[in-house]
């Protein structure tokens, strides 16, 4: 094997001699090495490969002389790291690498962390807008680009995708993921994950994925971060875990544990998330990494007397690599030496780091993702660029669009744009995205001028006062409203009028729970005085999460959901207003009627008296009916679809097939996603009303028809019990298939 030659020899010579084939036909070739290696290690080696730290100084410059930054330089000297976080570029990573490996004892190569959420330079949409294509292939090659633009800066490991599903708007980090829909999100969860570590991770081009958060982040009680989470067994099970063992059984490399307690043991102590289920019955072969001083905060959370007690139970529960915490790298090698951690936890938590490090190859060549021209050449490329257009039309969904107001004529005379995200080239970027330049997206107005001059743009209100960005506050404008005037008066001598309005990028996303979900600050008070001036209003909705927009619903005549959707965001946007492409989005999670509401999703049970009654004794509110507004599922077309024939096909013992004939009745080509829905009727443990079981994208011209098939095997049919077993049942069955997860046409069938 091929060695970096400036190692001790002893060690070169160790390892050349570990043969290249499988050890008594148990061991890989890589276990072999690592475990070779592990031989080698001191404890102190060994606790330093689980320590994590976020980057402390400019790796170009001067070593830190005194505090904190002096003793993690010494660390890095001696081995004492595992990886670090949030340092990037092909020089400064290079130079940190080079301290490692050429002045280490072992010189074992760092693993380079950052959060490549939606891309890196080239941003995509947020996640959950990208949810919003039901587009997997779309969204694995939005992850693959992501990958190629982080390792040309040095990267090789992501903390995403974020798996967490989460039926609460409230909580702001629902813009991080999928939705509210267990077999959605899963589906999405493969697809990033593939897009990140491809097929071959020694590649330079592929980043080591992290499936996080194990869990039960996304039910934090009252959409508040951080909160407590109390669910279910049911939940647990059947909702939480089934993305996180996909996750598994698709070779993710690292898991990465939550904030929450989970039965009163937080995540990163808590021995049956992390050794019960994920090492053990799931036989999970990648590492574990606590989030950001998740460790620490056990003494907050009362679990933890100090941060000796920390490192033990964190260790000993299954937390492999320990991010900012200082836990592991204090106290760590004492709680061996005391007896209170054996060295078997220390060396299988080191060797599974080691093994994804030689996976990514960084023993053979530890300056691999080191390449100053890759770097040059790949960062804002042009196919990147078109990749993240096309995948930011795709996450635009259409909510309403009455007397056909959309698709905007080419030819249309003065159109008034208003709202100040229109002309902002920052907030479409959406959160999380620390690799990225500020102020690179497209704006409204920008990619509106690619297609008319007949535009004129107001600001009508400030959306936020001051300076926002990733660790600052969002401070709302909830008293200016010197603008209405100039956006007046512009309405009223239009023909149409758009207006931008929703949340900055920075007001979902980590730490950005909201009790309300209407528009932010004076935007509602904006679209009312606007449209008592001129009704023709396409409302061009910009934000992080589901919002409650009953007013708009009732009074707007179109409404496109357009998230936050990245570097491309204005050219995209345009395109449909324009018409040249056509909206094919459905919605990820539902959008309430109220704040009330929540949390609403769609697969919910049935209680015991589900109602409508003629009485008061059902469940119901006294003052809101109980359907959202906008459904899970739910987006319209400039084009029309039409369902039929229904039919189900059980001959085969093993798969039932199910088809549908889906035809556009409209006078232009759209794309469509059918999707297929079931009720387990009778169960051990009740089921849902409807679940989601299987979806297709596809586009149909004017008048063309398709018959679409799916198929149910067991591990659809299916569920998990209270005791985590999974079971399939015989019974009767409904099954349903439509444009969303409320207008379904549905057929009985019984499973024998």
């Amino acid at each position: 094997m091929k060695w970096i030659i400036f190692k001790p020899i002893a060690v070169i010579l160790l390892l050349a001699l570990v043969p290249n084939q499988k050890v008594f036909g148990q061991l890989d070739e890589i276990q072999t090495k690592v475990e070779a290696l592990l031989k080698e290690m001191t404890l102190a080696e060994k606790v330093g490969q689980m320590n994590q730290y976020s980057g402390f100084w400019d790796a170009t410059g001067p070593s830190p002389r005194e505090g904190q930054a002096k003793d993690k330089y010494g660390h890095l000297k001696s081995g004492m790291v595992g990886s670090v976080l949030n340092v990037r570029g092909v020089e400064n990573v290079r130079k940190m690498q080079e301290l490692v490996v050429e002045e280490s004892r072992l010189g074992i190569p760092l693993i380079f962390a950052l959060d490549v959420i939606h891309g890196h330079k080239t941003l995509f949409p947020i996640p959950l807008g990208e949810a919003a294509s039901w587009d997997l292939e779309a969204i694995e090659k939005s992850a693959r680009i992501g990958a190629i633009e982080a390792s040309a800066e040095g990267l090789n490991w992501t903390f995403a995708p974020m798996i967490d599903i989460s039926r609460d708007a409230r909580w702001g980090r629902v813009m991080e993921g999928a939705g509210e829909d267990t077999y959605l999100g899963t589906r999405i969860g493969l697809a990033r994950i593939k897009g990140f570590q491809g097929d071959d991770l020694s590649l330079n081009n592929t980043i080591a994925a992290t499936a996080k958060h194990f869990a039960g982040y996304g039910f934090a009680e009252a959409g508040r971060e951080y909160n407590t989470v109390d669910i279910g067994t049911s939940t647990l099970y059947n909702v939480i875990l089934p993305p996180f063992k996909a996750a598994v059984d698709a070779n993710v490399k690292s898991v990465m544990n939550s904030f929450n307690v989970l039965n009163g043991v937080p995540a990163t102590a808590n021995k049956f998330l992390q050794r019960d289920i994920l090492k053990g019955e799931w036989d999970f072969k990648g590492f574990v990494i606590s989030d950001w001083g998740s460790g620490l905060e056990m003494i907050d959370h009362g679990f933890a007397s100090d941060l000796e007690h920390v490192a033990e139970m964190a260790a000993n529960a299954g937390s492999d690599m320990d991010m900012e915490s200082y836990a592991f790298i204090s106290h760590l090698q004492k709680n061996v030496e005391d007896g209170k951690v054996d060295i078997k936890v220390i060396d299988d938590a080191v060797a599974r780091i080691l093994r994804v490090k030689f996976e990514l190859g960084l023993f053979e060549d530890p300056y691999r993702y080191c390449d100053a021209k890759r770097e040059k050449d790949l960062l804002y490329h042009a196919d990147h660029m078109e990749a993240a257009l096309d995948m930011a039309k795709k996450s635009i969904v259409l909510l309403k669009n009455e007397g056909q107001v959309l698709p905007l004529n080419k030819a249309q005379k003065k159109i008034a744009v208003i709202g100040t995200l229109a002309d902002d080239k920052n907030s479409p970027l959406g959160n999380w995205r620390l690799g990225s330049d500020d102020n690179t997206a497209i704006s409204v107005m920008e990619g509106l001028k690619k297609y008319t001059d007949q535009i004129t743009f107001a600001e009508g209100a400030e959306l936020v006062v001051g300076h926002v960005d990733f660790v600052n506050e969002a401070k709302i404008n909830t008293t200016d409203k010197s603008g209405f005037a100039e956006a007046v008066a512009l309405a009223k001598e239009s023909e149409v009028v758009l207006m931008v309005l929703g949340e900055h990028g920075f007001q979902s996303g980590e730490g950005r729970s909201r009790t309300n979900l209407d528009l932010p600050g004076v935007q509602q008070e904006l679209l009312e005085a606007v449209y008592e001036v001129n009704k023709n209003i396409v409302l061009i909705l910009m934000n992080g999460r589901p919002l409650t927009i009953p007013w708009a619903d009732k009074h707007v005549p179109a409404i496109l959901e357009t998230w936050q959707l990245g570097t491309q965001s204005g050219n995209a946007i345009a395109s449909v207003l324009f018409g040249d492409y056509n909206p094919s989005g459905k919605l990820p999670m539902t959008f309430p009627r109220s704040i009330g509401q929540v949390p609403i999703y769609y697969n919910t049970y049935s209680t015991g008296r589900p109602g409508p009654k003629d009485i008061v004794f059902w469940s119901h509110y006294s003052d809101e009916v109980n359907t959202p507004l906008y459904p899970f599922g739910y987006g319209l077309s400039y084009t029309k679809f039409e369902y039929s024939d229904l039919q189900i096909n059980d001959s085969d013992p093993t798969k039932v097939e199910v088809s549908v004939v889906v035809k556009n009745t409209g006078d232009r080509a759209g794309e469509e996603v059918a999707q297929l829905y079931i009720q387990d009727k009778v169960g051990s443990v009740v089921r849902p009303v409807k679940e989601l079981k299987g979806f297709d994208k596809f586009l149909l011209k004017a008048g063309e028809s398709k018959t679409v098939k799916f198929t149910l095997t067991d591990n659809e049919l299916g569920f998990y019990n209270n005791q985590g077993e999974f079971v399939v049942e015989p019974g009767d069955f409904n099954i349903m298939v439509g444009p969303n997860s409320m207008e379904l046409m549905i057929k009985s069938w019984v499973k024998k």
